[in-house]
């Protein structure tokens, strides 16, 4: 049963193939944008998958993510989403990544559950 209160954790530890230049997002050897979002979205769907009924998934669907300290190839990443609303099919959670010198991202991510093979369908008609 999906409740608030539901935490998430994860680490990571930065790989050149996680930087800004590998990624594409920029020229620097720093943790890119991209990778500290699927961090966060793998930590989020991570936290409440056990919870979802059988055949059921969540799909991510808006990212209110700020950026806020670059971190170096080498460092170690930690992710903690926090599962603050349930409403019906839609979950909200509030989301902190540190790395070992203090805080380098937050803000919230928004998910809902779905029906996985449903979904999988519909998505895979547009074709």
């Amino acid at each position: 049963m999906l409740e608030a209160g539901m935490i998430g954790k994860r680490e990571m530890t930065v790989a050149p193939e996680h930087t800004a230049k590998r990624r594409g997002s920029g020229t620097l050897d720093v943790l890119a944008t991209p990778a500290l979002i699927e961090l966060i979205e793998e930590t989020a769907w991570r936290s409440v998958a056990e919870q979802l009924e059988e055949g059921c998934a969540t799909v991510g669907t808006s990212l209110n993510v700020r950026h806020l300290s670059a971190t170096p190839v080498g460092m170690k990443v930690t992710c903690r989403t926090e599962l603050k609303e349930v409403d019906g099919r839609r979950l909200l959670f509030e989301v902190l990544a540190e790395d070992e010198a203090g805080k380098i991202g937050e803000g919230t991510h928004e998910r809902f559950v779905i029906q996985a093979e449903r979904f999988q369908k519909k998505a895979d008609a547009k074709k």
